[in-house]
């Protein structure tokens, strides 16, 4: 792999560098009134794990501008308790704004394909679908009764609320499009044999586990991988530390990286708690996938990501025990506390358990 595979970038890799224009459909549509609550202004957008999401500069200036948005109402409704019909207003037009994190997220999306001048992502078809063009929608844009992945897939309609959990998942979308609809094709080829039930079966539940709290760890040393795999934490995440990348100032010279891929995990990590565990599957690639910028990294590492879900969920006995259980806050460089080395002693977080072969 070298950088020659990918296609030439359109922008810099800096984040948080530009504001949005003035007639972004975002402050258009959406700043004037804001429904969000007060989860979102306590995203830390500067967090490690967040370097990798593609548009998180613009994401992130629209919800901190929608956030400070309702302070701002709040504060004048309180200012004006006198008044109730103003008060009033000002309530009924911050519960009727549709919609907004499917508006932040479409912006980012067609913004993203302006950037590296590539048509819009679309589904993988299944059946007798055909693909379709992603976009995000309303909640209610889906019908009663039928499957969420089905109607993506059918679509290209991905349901959206008004959430962190949302707005996560939205943000993976568009960072490894390629993979989220490939998981999505499979959703669909399983729900197409074995209808929705009680359970989802092994392919689904592999599918939801890695989508929900999954990582990628990107090595061009195979045995930080494989000590991974086999929960040596010292020869993974301890002793290799110095070739471990940094988010805030990559390099060409370092050797292992992760890049979360689960929603619920980044939901998760808006308050960082020690035991949180991550499940990831390991990628080899050779020296020059880190010479490369963010966004070209991540471009690469989504085709190769969803060649490896796919070979995997096509394992006749796949489960979630496929995926490696990872502590995310024993990456170096993701938490501050994990420069020492005491910090892998906890049994309970670092356990030493064994995969079975």
């Amino acid at each position: 792999m070298t950088a020659s595979n990918l296609p030439p970038l359109h922008r810099s890799d800096a984040r948080h560098d530009k504001p949005l224009p003035n007639d972004s459909p975002v402050q258009a549509s959406a700043v004037a009134a804001s429904r969000l609550d007060d989860s979102f202004a306590q995203i830390n957008w500067r967090a490690p794990w967040l370097g990798h999401v593609q548009q998180l500069d613009a994401i992130s200036q629209a919800i901190t501008q929608l956030s400070a948005t309702k302070s701002l109402s709040m504060e004048r409704a309180d200012t004006q308790s006198s008044a109730p019909e103003t008060q009033a207003l000002d309530i009924s037009r911050t519960q009727n704004t549709p919609d907004i994190i499917a508006k932040v997220l479409n912006t980012a999306l067609h913004q993203q394909a302006a950037d590296v001048q590539q048509q819009l992502p679309h589904t993988k078809p299944a059946y007798n679908h055909k693909a379709q063009t992603l976009q995000f929608v309303s909640q209610e844009a889906l019908p009663e009764g039928e499957a969420y992945e089905s109607f993506i897939g059918s679509t290209g309609n991905i349901p959206t609320r008004d959430n962190l959990h949302d707005l996560f998942n939205g943000s993976i979308w568009l960072t490894f499009p390629k993979t989220k609809a490939l998981l999505n094709h499979y959703h669909m080829l399983e729900i197409e044999q074995q209808g929705v039930g009680d359970s989802r079966g092994r392919v689904r539940d592999t599918i939801t586990v890695f989508d929900e709290n999954g990582a990628v760890l990107v090595t061009a040393n195979p045995s930080i991988g494989e000590a991974l795999i086999g929960f040596d934490w010292q020869g993974s995440l301890v002793q290799p530390r110095m070739q471990w990348d940094d988010p805030t100032s990559p390099s060409p010279n370092m050797q292992a990286a992760v890049y979360i891929f689960g929603h619920a995990l980044l939901e998760q990590l808006i308050a960082p708690r020690k035991p949180l565990c991550a499940h990831s599957v390991v990628i080899n690639v050779s020296q020059d996938f880190f010479a490369l910028s963010t966004q070209q990294r991540i471009a690469f590492l989504d085709d190769k990501l969803a060649d490896y879900m796919n070979e995997l969920l096509s394992k006749d006995a796949v489960t979630p025990r496929h995926l490696s259980p990872l502590p995310i806050l024993g990456v170096p460089h993701f938490w501050a506390e994990n420069e020492d080395s005491h910090f892998y002693d906890d049994a309970f977080v670092f356990r030493s358990g064994r995969r079975k072969k």
